[in-house]
């Protein structure tokens, strides 16, 4: 655990992400019931904060102390510093899950019963792209497979589904699954 925080802490120390919401989060935050949501690896909190602002309770959760130190201080964000890989869900808590840049497969298997019926998941990450672009070599691990995402939320409401080549937030070139689903 303690390799994986420094490694995380390390890289928002030298590249700095932008603030902004994610559009997928902000284009489909009117699908959720206000109430308890959870960022899974929240960063410095560009979705919490947005989250938080619409009036939701939100668990942010991340690795990073770093990051978290920069998640501001109110009393509708519960900062959890903590290794995802051995962090679980609550069964039937959230009304809420944004999953953005980040993968987990076994967080995922846990998230649609992590939610409460009407809840909805937000959840955008990297697909692989077989040397497409000119980026170094990922850990195959971090990255879904085509559809796989989809099929990982079977049984909810799909909302919005796509697989799309886009733009990080580094400015590279990248292939990404979005999805939105809902629990009914």
């Amino acid at each position: 655990m303690q390799e994986d925080k420094q490694r995380w802490n390390e890289r928002y120390l030298d590249n700095p992400m932008p603030q902004d919401v994610s559009p997928l989060v902000e284009k489909y935050i009117s699908h959720a019931n206000i109430g308890q949501a959870i960022d899974v690896a929240c960063g410095t909190g560009r979705n919490t904060h947005y989250l938080a602002d619409m009036g939701f309770l939100v668990d942010a959760v991340d690795i990073s102390d770093y990051a978290l130190e920069r998640v501001k201080k109110s009393s509708t964000i519960k900062k959890i510093d903590t290794d995802l890989d051995k962090y679980n869900l609550t069964p039937n808590k959230y009304d809420l899950i944004v999953n953005v840049n980040y993968l987990n497969r076994r967080l995922v298997s846990q998230m649609k019963d992590a939610l409460r019926s009407g809840g909805v998941v937000i959840f955008e990450t990297f697909i692989v792209a077989h040397g497409d672009f000119k980026l170094p070599t990922t850990n195959l691990d971090y990255l879904l497979r085509k559809n796989e995402l989809l099929h990982s939320f079977i049984g909810l409401d799909i909302i919005y589904y796509e697989e799309k080549v886009d733009i990080n937030l580094r400015g590279e070139k990248v292939k990404i699954a979005s999805l939105v689903a809902k629990k009914v």
